[in-house]
C-alpha cells in the first residue's frame, strides 16, 4: 500500500517556491508521458498557482513536453467573463502559444458571457469532465485496484462513482482560512460527495459566484500538490496537516493516490515549526 503521509518541501522564499513547483511539474510531465497518454492535470489559481506558468514557459525542458497529450482542467473559477483578467485560467492562456498547448486541451469553465447562470456553468463543466472519464490510464488503474480492490473509483470492473478523468497531478492552493478551490469553511459544498462540480453563490471572497470541484474530485489524482507561502497561512496549514474537520478546514484530509506534496516557503515552514 502507498504511504499517504504528506511530504513537505521547503524553498527559501516565495519566488523560489514557484520556481521549484514549475520545474517539478515540467519534469513530471516529461517523465510520465513515456508511460501514460493522455495526461490530465487539475490546476489552481492564487499567487503560486498562477506564478508557475511564465516560469514553465521559459524552462529548458518545456519543449520536451508533448502538450498535445496534456489536458488542463481548473478546480475552480470565478464566474466572470472569459476575458476578465481575474479568471484563474488567464495565466495558462497567456503562455499557451509559447508552450504550444492546443486550445482544445485547455478546458475552461464557462462564464456569464457563455451561459445564463452559475448552475448551468457547473452543469456544462461536469458534462465536459464526463466526456473524458474514460481516458485515465488502465495500467495505473490496475495498480490501484491491486492495492485497494474494494475501491470502485479505481476498479475497471465497476462503474466509477465520479464521471471525470483521472488526474496525474492535482495542484491546489490553500487560503488563510483553510479553503481550497472555492470550498470555504462552513459551506454546504464542502460536504458534497455525490458529484464532481458545484456552483458557489455565496463565496466570502469576491466575486460571490464561482464554480468549484468537490473534495472527492480534488483527490482523484495520483499526486496531490498543495501550494502555500507566507507565515499568515501557518494556522490553516497546521490544521490541514493535523487532519482537522474538513468543514472547518476544507484542505484537511485531501490526499493523492500515490503522493501528497506540500510546497511551502521558509517563512511558512518556520511558523509551522
Amino acid at each position: 500500500m502507498t504511504d499517504d503521509t504528506p511530504t513537505i518541501i521547503v524553498h527559501p522564499d516565495l519566488d523560489l517556491t514557484a520556481v521549484g513547483i514549475a520545474s517539478r511539474l515540467i519534469t513530471h510531465l516529461v517523465e510520465r508521458q513515456s508511460v501514460t497518454h493522455p495526461l490530465h492535470v487539475s490546476l489552481t489559481g492564487g499567487g503560486l498557482g498562477t506564478a508557475i506558468w511564465p516560469l514553465m514557459a521559459t524552462h529548458p525542458l518545456a519543449p520536451a513536453v508533448d502538450w498535445t497529450g496534456v489536458h488542463l482542467w481548473f478546480s475552480d473559477e470565478r464566474f466572470v467573463a472569459d476575458s476578465d483578467p481575474d479568471r484563474n485560467d488567464r495565466a495558462v492562456l497567456t503562455q499557451a502559444d509559447v508552450l504550444g498547448i492546443p486550445p482544445d486541451n485547455i478546458h475552461r469553465i464557462p462564464g456569464p458571457d457563455q451561459v445564463p447562470d452559475i448552475q448551468v456553468a457547473a452543469q456544462q463543466y461536469a458534462r465536459r469532465l464526463a466526456e473524458w472519464a474514460h481516458t485515465f490510464n488502465m495500467t495505473h488503474v490496475d495498480t490501484r485496484t491491486r492495492d485497494n480492490p474494494s475501491s470502485d473509483a479505481e476498479n475497471p470492473s465497476n462503474p466509477t462513482p465520479l464521471p471525470a478523468p483521472w488526474f496525474e497531478v492535482s495542484l491546489l492552493g490553500i487560503g488563510p482560512d483553510g479553503h481550497v478551490a472555492s470550498l470555504f469553511p462552513g459551506s454546504t459544498q464542502v460536504s458534497i460527495d455525490t458529484c464532481c462540480v458545484v456552483p458557489v453563490t455565496d463565496s466570502p471572497k469576491p466575486p460571490a459566484q464561482r464554480v468549484s470541484f468537490t473534495r472527492p474530485l480534488l483527490a482523484r489524482c495520483d499526486q496531490l500538490w498543495m501550494l502555500a507561502a507566507g507565515s499568515g497561512k501557518a494556522p490553516a496549514v497546521s490544521r490541514a496537516l493535523a487532519g482537522d474537520d474538513p468543514v472547518r478546514t476544507p484542505a484537511a484530509g485531501l490526499r493523492g493516490r500515490t503522493r501528497t506534496l506540500w510546497f511551502v516557503d521558509a517563512d511558512l515552514a518556520q511558523a509551522l515549526s
